[in-house]
């Protein structure tokens, strides 16, 4: 029965990870999509005041969904570390918990909070660039 537990609970990491690696890409791409069409918009004289209202759409869609990527990361963080934990105390019972380095707990929420900072920054970029170019 352990080890079904075992299994089951390093499948669930390996899905975070990859839900993870999804809202992370997906929050980069759209950053970068973003940023190309308001600079495009930003650079539109024929109509000023429509590219302006375009680009502020696209803003707060950037702003929204973002805040859902670092709320799912968020979550992430929380499941990976309890996960994580589970399988320490059931390492513990288990007599094998001296094979886990459980500095690695710290290394995962100082990688998270990594990935959070680079989609806030391209966020930021995403936002800035345009209208400091108009």
């Amino acid at each position: 029965m352990i080890e079904h537990v075992h299994n089951h609970i390093t499948s669930e990491l390996q899905q975070n990870t990859k839900t993870d690696i999804i809202f992370i890409l997906s929050a980069i791409v759209l950053n970068l999509i973003i940023l190309a069409v308001n600079s495009g918009f930003a650079n539109n004289q024929k109509k000023p005041d429509t590219s302006l209202l375009i680009m502020f759409l696209f803003v707060t869609l950037l702003i929204l969904l973002n805040l859902v990527v670092i709320f799912g990361l968020l979550k992430g963080k929380q499941t990976r570390s309890k996960l994580i934990n589970g399988l320490i105390k059931m390492y513990e019972d288990e007599n094998v918990a001296k094979y886990y380095d459980q500095s690695l707990l710290s290394n995962y929420n100082t990688r998270y909070n990594l990935f959070m900072m680079v989609v806030v920054l391209t966020g930021i970029i995403a936002i800035v660039v345009p209208f400091v170019m108009r």
